[in-house]
């Protein structure tokens, strides 16, 4: 199955127009021709199956033969990290990410920063990407970059970690989860977060926590961080 996106389906959509380079990919690239069925989906949770009416390839058209709502996830998995120096690090966390079925990103920029502009477009056709590869439903919401201390200020529900490294009192990451929950996680940059800003986030009632024994890189912890929220919501065999 190859899965394409497309943000302006809805439910009552029974046809549609590729642009023109997704359009020559279908019919130059893939051969596709009329009468061929191709899965599309809107990054909301709907899979639509289609079907070729026009193989043209500035202008592939194709009807919807059926809709499907994929279920809304119970818990919802919020991972602020801060930017890396090397920029595909955090594209590399991205794409690993939405594979994994993160929900939600936003990029922090913290007192220890060294990378302190992004390219959110960029980042943005990543997320796409990693979406249709893994045939999955939901895009992720990528936030736009803030402060460390402008985020603390946002609305958050749910249970709330930061990760750090600091030799203070800190609880194991995957003891902490429970099931169903929204979970937020503070993940910081190579220098990690500054004294100042693990005290502000307690302060704002952030649980302090460890990923493991050894020294993971800003995106290594954002993808262990991750992952141990979907292994502990794994459905259970009976």
């Amino acid at each position: 199955m190859q899965l394409f996106y497309n943000p302006n389906l809805t439910e009552t959509t029974t046809s549609f127009i590729f642009d023109k380079d997704e359009s020559k990919h279908i019919i130059k690239v893939l051969r596709k021709k009329e009468g061929d069925i191709l899965y599309v989906t809107n990054g909301l949770g709907f899979l639509f199956t289609t079907e070729i009416i026009l193989a043209s390839d500035t202008k592939c058209t194709v009807k919807i033969n059926e809709t499907e709502k994929q279920e809304i996830p119970k818990f919802n998995v919020h991972l602020a990290v801060a930017p890396t120096k090397m920029n595909e690090r955090y594209e590399w966390f991205l794409e690993k990410a939405t594979e994994i079925g993160i929900q939600e990103i936003t990029p922090i920029i913290c007192e220890h920063s060294e990378r302190k502009v992004i390219k959110i477009d960029r980042f943005q056709k990543i997320l796409e990407s990693a979406m249709k590869q893994s045939l999955q439903y939901y895009l992720p919401k990528l936030n736009e970059p803030i402060s460390f201390k402008d985020f603390l200020k946002t609305k958050k529900s749910g249970q709330l970690f930061i990760a750090h490294c600091e030799e203070t009192l800190k609880k194991l990451f995957k003891n902490e989860l429970k099931i169903n929950q929204d979970v937020t996680i503070l993940i910081g940059p190579e220098g990690d977060f500054s004294v100042k800003e693990i005290q502000l986030a307690l302060e704002n009632n952030f649980i302090p926590v460890s990923l493991g024994a050894t020294r993971l890189r800003t995106e290594t912890a954002a993808i262990v961080a991750c992952h141990s929220v979907f292994f502990i919501n794994e459905p259970q065999n009976d």
